[in-house]
């Protein structure tokens, strides 16, 4: 039976390693201006050497230069580390080699800390001082008004159905605790889908009180009452209904006799014939209702008056507050001039706490020739670790806003038509790799960049995002964006007689008429990016 043995290589690889501030970076780089607020609040609490600055405040106090023998003393007394410290012996031997540092000036041991020479940091500490690393220059010039958004809070939906419970008349608590179940299961868009089986179960175990499906059901019944009208229901059709009813009841002394005919006809239309309704068979409907075109019409206009969301209007339980979309970029047009800047929001005021420089200043003047002790070479490297981790972050956050605004003057350079005119015919064929080609950076770098990024314009606030898109050739051999072809096709569909709408056969021929050559199932692809329906969808009376 043969061994094999087993033997050593030594083989040489390359790899690409990202760094933890390239990491870093990339984080902050796809966040929007919103987020970025939250990710600062966390680091200036996780990192006490990290401030926010005063613009108005003297950076420069306290910051003048320390002479030779400070300089000597950081460079030497700060460079023995304790390294296997385990035992007293170890410790006594590393003093030992720190005093003999003092005794030769021309051998200096270096204390590694993550690969940085402590003395080395320490004499680049004093070259450059820390008290003046901040996110804004001295000459930085902030015209711009800090404004917040007034949030508004009120009752939410939930809430409101709570006010209402005591209008109703129930026998008891148990009743009560059971119509308050049923406002708990309806959900943020008015609706009640919860089965009430499911109910039943859930009165029983977590509130110990029997019950059955027609009991539920009964002060669901009352529930249904409520404002606004719709709410409680199990479904669209039941919804309509609740509506319906309610106008009827609501518009005896209100409206003339034809316009309740047409509630009365609406409410046979949704009960009856639900079905014909949403998929818009109005030939068949005005057939089996006895009805001409008009008086149909009529009716089917008081259905879609109805809210098919009940709950719209409120607050949600989840999110109270609404949600502003923050632009990350400004663009002005002076006189046919483009000019783009940053958001305030995305250039922060950071800057390095004076303390953590003060703190150096004080264990120096404390020192009185004596040797530091362990504790003290600890705090020296702690007060390391958090201001390189500050300057990291300013570094970060500094480098965010050059890419930023890099990226984005390469797409209003491209897009230099559609910002002057707002006119989305005039936006060209883009992709992610002409930025990239522009401005030389990655192509995930500028993807981190648009996906999530807004710019404010005259013409509305706008995503990044938009400007991308494809390119197709036009008969005359042109090269034009498919922003361009959606925006004729939205054009076209709006135009269109709704009693005919347009099939996407048609819509592509006249597309060709006017010199775009795609195919049927391209103008298909197109119309339900556009969140268009098809043709029998789109038919109203």
């Amino acid at each position: 039976m043969a061994f094999i043995g087993t033997k050593q290589t030594l083989s040489q690889k390359l790899q690409q390693k990202l760094s933890p501030q390239q990491i870093q970076l990339m984080k902050l780089l796809q966040i929007p201006t919103a987020t970025l607020e939250q990710r600062i609040q966390e680091e200036l609490e996780a990192n006490p050497a990290l401030e926010e600055g005063d613009e108005t405040a003297d950076l420069t106090e306290g910051s003048t230069e320390m002479d030779a023998d400070e300089i000597d003393y950081f460079a030497q007394e700060g460079t023995a580390e304790e390294q296997n410290t385990d035992t007293d012996s170890a410790l006594d031997e590393i003093d030992r080699d720190t005093a003999d540092d003092y005794a030769d000036e021309d051998q200096t041991t270096s204390l590694q800390e993550d690969g940085i020479e402590l003395d080395d940091y320490l004499m680049d500490f004093i070259e450059d001082d820390p008290g003046t690393y901040k996110t804004r220059g001295e000459d930085y010039n902030n015209n711009e008004e800090e404004k917040t958004i007034p949030i508004a809070f009120e009752n939410t939906f939930h809430e409101y159905l709570e006010q209402q419970l005591g209008l109703i008349r129930l026998q008891d608590e148990r009743e009560h605790s059971i119509a308050m179940q049923i406002i708990g299961s309806i959900d943020d868009d008015g609706y009640l889908r919860r089965d009430l089986t499911a109910m039943v179960d859930d009165l029983l175990f977590s509130q110990n009180i029997t019950t059955d499906e027609a009991e539920i059901e009964r002060i669901m019944l009352q529930v249904q009452q409520f404002d606004p009208p719709g709410i409680g229901a199990r479904d669209l059709r039941e919804c309509l209904l609740l509506q319906l009813h309610h106008k009827l009841k609501s518009s005896d002394d209100i409206v003339s006799y034809e316009d309740k005919l047409a509630i009365k006809v609406a409410i046979k239309i949704i009960d009856q014939y639900f079905e014909e309704f949403t998929k818009k068979h109005y030939t068949k409907l005005a057939r089996q209702l006895g009805l001409d075109d008009e008086d149909l019409k009529v009716a089917v206009d008081e259905i879609l008056k109805l809210n098919p969301k009940p709950a719209s209007g409120f607050a949600s339980r989840s999110d109270r507050a609404v949600n502003y979309v923050l632009p990350d970029f400004m663009v002005a047009n002076r006189d046919g001039e483009l000019e783009l800047s940053l958001n305030a929001r995305n250039a922060p005021e950071l800057r390095i706490n004076d303390q953590y420089r003060d703190m150096l200043r004080a264990f120096h003047s404390g020192r009185n020739g004596k040797r530091p002790s362990r504790k003290e070479k600890e705090t020296i490297l702690f007060i390391k670790q958090k201001i390189d981790s500050a300057k990291w972050f300013i570094d970060a956050i500094k480098q965010r806003q050059q890419t930023m605004l890099l990226t984005m003057g390469a797409i209003l350079n491209h897009q230099h038509d559609y910002f002057l005119s707002g006119d989305q015919k005039k936006i060209r064929p883009m992709i992610l790799k002409d930025i990239a080609d522009a401005t030389g950076l990655d192509i995930s770098t500028v993807s981190r960049v648009a996906n999530s990024k807004y710019v404010q314009t005259e013409f509305g606030t706008k995503r990044l995002k938009e400007f991308f898109s494809e390119s197709l050739q036009n008969q005359d051999g042109e090269e034009v964006s498919t922003l361009e072809v959606k925006k004729i096709l939205t054009d076209l569909i709006k135009d269109e007689n709704k009693r005919r709408p347009l099939s996407d056969e048609k819509l592509k021929s006249l597309l060709l008429k006017k010199g775009y050559n795609i195919a049927r199932r391209t103008v298909a692809k197109y119309r339900e990016q556009l969140n268009i329906s098809v043709a029998r969808l789109r038919k109203e009376l």
